[in-house]
């Protein structure tokens, strides 16, 4: 199963449940700034994802998108520009520690 490259943003209006958040994510993937994460998931990841951040927020008042940049071998690292500061995106595919 192809793993595919995600970018999720998050606006969460209470502290504690920003940090609830900030912290479940993660779990999932690698912060780009404190609301901002880039996450290599494959649909079962996906979905526990969901299913965790669904359970921290108030739907009526927070919000978090997530945005599918395709397999994370390919569009999904040729699509990240930065000004500024940059960041290091996790490598697509297994690595060997």
């Amino acid at each position: 199963m192809a793993r595919r490259r995600f970018v999720v943003a998050y606006d969460i209006r209470e502290a504690k449940r920003l940090r609830r958040v900030h912290k479940a994510m993660k779990g999932f993937g690698e912060p780009l700034q404190y609301s901002v994460f880039v996450c290599d998931l494959d649909k079962m990841e996906k979905f526990r994802m969901l299913h965790h951040i669904g359970d921290l927020i108030h739907h009526h008042e927070d919000s978090v998108v997530i945005i599918d940049l395709g397999e994370a071998q390919r569009r999904g690292m040729e699509c990240f520009e930065f000004m500024g500061v940059g960041r290091n995106l996790p490598r697509a595919g297994p690595q060997i520690v």
